[in-house]
């Protein structure tokens, strides 16, 4: 699949390893309606993360890969704060990377990680498209987290400066506990 012609590019918003990166795609901010990407599930089976979920708030963490140390650690110590929410707390967790879901199975089974759900954006970075973060020289994903609410509107975004650096966990689960009730 090519990529979307005429998307807006940001030069210079990220870096990775110190390198500038250029996001391909719009730039979803706080207060947006998000898009509801249908992305690959476990299984290939194809998710809209929004809509499966329309009655709960979610949490996006978006990730260049599973397989590098620190999305791997960024997903881990989601998946443990998330431990602290009640198990009928009206939340979603959507890890999203470029990888594919097997290898997202995968990892989860070698890490443990069962409160998360993996999503693929391998068939032509759709959401990364649609939600501004692909990192144009890599063709991957961006470091974002998003929180969306139960009306499907932005209600926190972090686009990691550096690609290789961890996020503020506590700012976006705390929004998430917000966007909950």
């Amino acid at each position: 699949m090519s990529e979307p012609q005429n998307l807006p590019e940001r030069a210079g918003t990220v870096t990775f390893k110190g390198n500038p990166m250029t996001l391909v795609g719009p730039e979803l901010s706080v207060g947006d309606t998000a898009p509801d990407i249908t992305l690959t599930g476990e299984g290939l089976v194809p998710i809209a993360p929004l809509s499966a979920s329309a009655d709960k708030a979610r949490l996006f963490v978006v990730i260049p890969s599973v397989d590098t140390s620190v999305c791997s650690l960024e997903s881990k110590k989601f998946s443990e704060a998330l431990k602290a929410f009640p198990a009928e707390a009206p939340v979603a967790v959507y890890v999203v990377s470029a990888d594919l879901p097997f290898a997202q199975k995968r990892w989860c089974g070698a890490e443990g990680v069962t409160n998360l759900t993996l999503l693929s954006d391998y068939r032509g970075l759709a959401f990364g498209y649609a939600w501004g973060v692909v990192l144009k020289e890599l063709y991957l994903l961006a470091r974002a987290v998003y929180v969306v609410d139960k009306e499907g509107k932005v209600t926190y975004r972090e686009i990691g400066p550096e690609v290789a650096t961890e996020p503020d966990y506590t700012a976006a689960i705390a929004a998430l506990e917000k966007a909950a009730g």
